[in-house]
């Protein structure tokens, strides 16, 4: 198997399995369950709230199976966008893929900005005194320094994420140690009367709540499969990254959870005048080491919300690419840097977003930003990919699958249960955000943007359907490129009416 993509094609594949998970893992956990554990408490109402970090665990590997077959068996840069590219291409010509570049342009970096806000949450601890402009300021600039950052050679970053790594699983297992040496089992393990009533409705919004911030807190597990046009053997690499990320992830989660809550007062983590509810890892070391070890921890901390969101934008950024250079997309998009080889408006236009959802966020809230995040990605990319694995099983059986979802397609049904409980309930969880409507006047305006872009390109439903099915007829998916592949355009009515190079 080739090792390295066809430099003709841009991307060069240098990413093996040990730095694909460490990328994986570092936009799955990064600063996200430092804030969300007191927004968890506050979902469910008491220490209970483990339950919603189990569910999202359940959620993030059912989905998780979904990209592990997806992204082995078409393993492009873009992730989704290849997948609903494939799948939709002979009923809606480019729409799905568009909408999905579309979405993802606003829900990625959306995702990310959280991280910087709690960057800035966790600062707070360190600079009591810092003001609201002082914070503003300061995410800003850390924005700046992480698109700095990714301008280099992804060989170099993928070697900055080990480091970062590190960084990350040292802050999270000196929380997890500190909490357990000082660990209560009856603050934890105590719960208030009626806690696990399955008949009362507000049991049913709690979950809802807490399945769509644990999922929150899961997501990243799919970063490695934006960037599969960089990934050595694909086919094995993609599968066992996401899987492994999203298990070992899950037990650090629990233990970090449980450990938080048989220590610190799950009541303090509801007042907002408290450190727990900011800042309750920094509470937790406070409580069992000191403020010496807490100030220490809070370092690492803010190093780990830096390497989630570096990770995030990086596996982001690719997303457009391939749309544009395949005219699926706006054509400026597919450009790559000259000498190190990103994609450099990609790369600036999620920092420009990511930059404005943290400044919405800082002047909301950071449940407001998680369910509009949440929503807009549901609508277009999670539903759609369910459906997606059985279209690809249906209309290319010949594809090359290196790894096939276990349990098909039990998984898939998990995942769609899931997403749906998650939407249905976006807006009881968010009275007054409306993040339902949002997302779909996003989508609306998607729509409008795919018809004037179809037009002016003269693609579906102003021209001919060009269906491409590269991957089905390279006998190597990675070789995509190399190979070549047939492409067909249709007509209106389904009939081929000519041939054209997919590329």
């Amino acid at each position: 198997m080739p090792e390295l993509l066809d430099e003709r094609m841009g991307f060069v594949r240098r990413i093996g399995l040990f730095q694909a998970t460490a990328i994986n893992m570092s936009q799955m956990c990064g600063i996200g369950p430092f804030v969300t554990i007191p927004l968890m408490v506050a979902a469910f109402g008491g220490p209970q709230a483990v339950t919603g970090f189990l569910a999202g665990a359940v959620l993030a590997l059912a989905d998780g199976l979904i990209w592990a077959e997806l992204g082995a068996s078409l393993p492009g840069a873009g992730g989704s966008y290849v997948y609903l590219r494939q799948a939709f291409q002979y009923r809606t010509g480019k729409l799905m893929p568009f909408l999905f570049v579309w979405t993802a342009m606003l829900f990625i970096p959306l995702g990310m900005s959280t991280g910087v806000i709690g960057f800035v949450q966790y600062l707070g601890y360190l600079w009591p005194d810092m003001t609201p402009g002082q914070g503003d300021f300061v995410g800003i600039a850390v924005t700046v320094g992480i698109v700095v950052l990714l301008w280099r050679r992804v060989e170099n970053i993928a070697k900055l994420t080990v480091v970062l790594w590190t960084v990350m699983i040292t802050s999270v297992l000196l929380v997890i140690v500190a909490a357990f040496t000082h660990f209560s089992p009856e603050r934890a393990f105590t719960y208030p009367a009626h806690a696990f009533e399955l008949t009362a409705s507000h049991f049913w919004t709690g979950f809802a709540a807490g399945l769509t911030i644990g999922i929150y807190d899961y997501l990243g597990y799919n970063t490695i499969a934006y960037m599969g046009a960089e990934i050595r053997e694909p086919g094995r690499t993609i599968p066992r990254a996401i899987i492994t990320a999203i298990l070992g992830i899950m037990t650090i989660y629990l233990l970090l959870q449980i450990g938080t809550l048989g220590i610190v007062n799950w009541q303090d983590m509801l007042d907002p005048h408290s450190t727990a509810s900011s800042s309750v890892a920094s509470a937790v070391l406070e409580k069992a080491w000191g403020k010496g070890a807490a100030d220490t921890v809070t370092v690492l901390i803010l190093i780990t919300a830096v390497a989630s969101v570096f990770t995030g934008l990086l596996g982001g950024s690719r997303v457009p690419y391939d749309a544009a250079r395949e005219r699926v997309f706006f054509r400026p998009y597919g450009t790559l840097h000259p000498r190190h080889r990103f994609p450099v408006l990609g790369l600036l236009t999620m920092g420009a977003v990511m930059a404005g959802g943290f400044l919405i966020g800082r002047h909301t809230d950071l449940a407001t930003i998680i369910q509009l995040l949440t929503t807009v990605m549901v609508i277009v990319q999670a539903l759609a990919q369910v459906a997606a694995v059985t279209v690809l099983r249906r209309r290319q059986p010949g594809l090359h699958r290196p790894y096939r979802m276990w349990l098909y397609p039990l998984p898939s049904i998990v995942a769609l249960i899931g997403w749906l409980v998650i939407y249905g309930y976006a807006d009881r969880n968010a009275p007054g955000r409306h993040p339902i409507e949002w997302s779909l006047a996003w989508v609306g305006a998607g729509v409008v943007a795919f018809l004037a872009w179809a037009r002016y390109e003269r693609e579906w439903p102003f021209g001919p359907k060009r269906i491409t099915e590269e991957y089905l007829h390279s006998s190597d998916p990675a070789d995509k490129g190399r190979a070549g592949g047939e492409g067909r355009e249709k007509g209106p009515g389904g009939t081929v009416v000519g041939a054209t190079d997919p590329g």
